[in-house]
């Protein structure tokens, strides 16, 4: 990965919202009958470009997305967002799953389906044209999402890995 040495980021000192993406039921089945368990797939952001998924497995909902929401605020990347869209286009891959998304002009909106949009959403992006390609299984578009948006780097990283000026960067 591009960004792994990247500082931990703490959630506690952050205002962060979670949104349910998936609940799945899953059934056991035992000796004494079905046993039904499950499993919740959470993403939480501030907004401002933190984001994080977490999933959550428990016998009753509540719980079980309590443990999504804490496995998420372990899990948070810092996505680099300009006027409300994203520097330059990435593609994202985990497992069958893989995503490509472009940056869009003012008003465009988010144009993104299921798992992607929420990820998005919660990210703090406006502007976005997006598009998932491959595994539509949330888990892995989840995953290829917020790959794609930790591969982004915006132009003061940019910068300072060429060794020039801002300036420079956009003038010459």
């Amino acid at each position: 990965m591009a960004n792994q040495k990247q500082s931990r980021i703490k959630p506690a000192e952050m205002e962060l919202k979670e949104k349910l993406v998936n609940l799945n039921r899953v059934a056991k089945v035992t000796k004494g009958g079905r046993t039904f368990s499950f499993a919740a797939i959470v993403v939480v952001g501030d907004g401002k470009g933190t984001v994080g998924h977490g999933l959550g497995k428990a016998r009753d909902v509540q719980e079980s997305i309590q443990k999504a929401v804490d496995d998420a605020k372990k899990n948070l990347v810092k996505v680099p967002i300009i006027n409300g869209t994203i520097p330059h286009a990435q593609k994202g891959k985990y497992g069958a799953g893989k995503v490509l998304i472009k940056p869009a002009s003012d008003g465009t909106g988010l144009i993104a389906g299921g798992a992607m949009r929420a990820v998005l959403e919660i990210c703090g992006v406006q502007n976005v044209l997006c598009k998932s390609q491959g595994s539509s299984n949330p888990h892995n578009v989840i995953k290829a999402t917020i790959d794609a948006l930790s591969k982004l780097r915006g132009p003061k990283e940019v910068a300072r890995a060429r060794g020039i000026s801002l300036d420079k960067l956009f003038n010459g």
